[in-house]
């Protein structure tokens, strides 16, 4: 394990989203052995260790732990047949209540209220005291993930992520700049120094996550608009050039394959044709003759 359980424990709690989740979650007749807040614990545990983000990796991450802490997170309890530790099946269970409470009822490929709300919160809890008031300065961009799930079969819209998407990613590689893949955008606002400021950590302060039918600036513009109202102060936000300014065309049929993409725009135009002008041209007339039309 990188870090130590403080870390995410703290983050947790100084969130305040574990009992908010608690509260969400329906009653059963059986106990749950695992908790909302020690699922949240795992999931960070798991990801800060580089390990892949399955379930798996975080029942192990959790299962891991010292006996004591286990414990504590209630990972092992004491049952009428003795010490019980933790099983996948119900590491699924809760997982599995948590997604359904904080999903919306009718999936649109952004998150529900609830679901942002609690990444705002976990997010914010992660910057330093010392560290939330050095620069209200945030540079935004965003970066494509692919989806664990195959697109769907041509002529169908059904898969294993329905509210994943084609989308268009830029590469730096050899080869073809541009390529399409299946998935999302994650958007992220990041700390840095105000002009004219000293240096700062370069902290992530917001992200969101959002299917490529969606615009990511416009899902990330909302989350940034939340800010204010709860009382962090905006400054200047550079955008890279890889971060699109304005709506993208639509993308192609979820059915559809993907076709080939380019960044330029060829315009036809409507008007009549022009009579070429028989008066001899000057440097500072502008000639009236057609031109050749260019290609795209």
């Amino acid at each position: 394990m990188s870090i130590p359980l403080d870390v995410p424990g703290n983050i947790i709690d100084t969130s305040g989203v574990a009992p908010a989740i608690e509260k969400m979650l329906p009653a059963g007749v059986r106990h749950r052995q695992l908790t909302a807040g020690t699922l949240l614990a795992g999931m960070m545990l798991a990801l800060e260790d580089d390990r892949p983000a399955h379930l798996t990796r975080v029942h192990a991450a959790l299962t891991a732990l010292p006996e004591p802490d286990q414990a504590r997170l209630g990972v092992t309890e004491e049952w009428r047949a003795g010490p019980h530790q933790l099983t996948y099946r119900q590491a699924g269970r809760t997982f599995n209540l948590v997604a359904d409470a904080l999903g919306k009822q009718h999936p649109d490929g952004a998150p529900s209220a609830d679901l942002a709300g609690v990444c705002d919160d976990l997010l914010e809890a992660s910057i330093p005291a010392a560290c939330k008031d050095a620069s209200a300065a945030l540079a935004v961009d965003w970066t494509d993930v692919e989806s664990w799930s195959r697109p769907p079969p041509r002529g169908t819209s059904e898969c294993a992520d329905p509210e994943a998407h084609w989308g268009h990613r830029n590469s730096n590689l050899p080869g073809p700049k541009g390529e399409m893949f299946f998935g999302y955008y994650l958007s992220a606002g990041t700390m840095v120094r105000e002009e004219a400021g000293p240096p700062v950590p370069e902290l992530a302060r917001r992200m969101t996550l959002s299917s490529c039918e969606l615009d990511p600036v416009r899902a990330l513009a909302r989350v940034l608009a939340r800010m204010p109202a709860a009382g962090i102060a905006l400054g200047d936000i550079p955008a890279t050039p890889a971060t699109p300014t304005a709506t993208p065309a639509p993308g192609p049929s979820r059915s559809a394959r993907p076709a080939r993409s380019s960044s330029r725009t060829c315009t036809r135009t409507t008007a009549a044709r022009r009579a070429p002008t028989t008066a001899r041209s000057s440097p500072t007339e502008t000639s009236t003759a057609r031109q050749r039309p260019g290609r795209c």
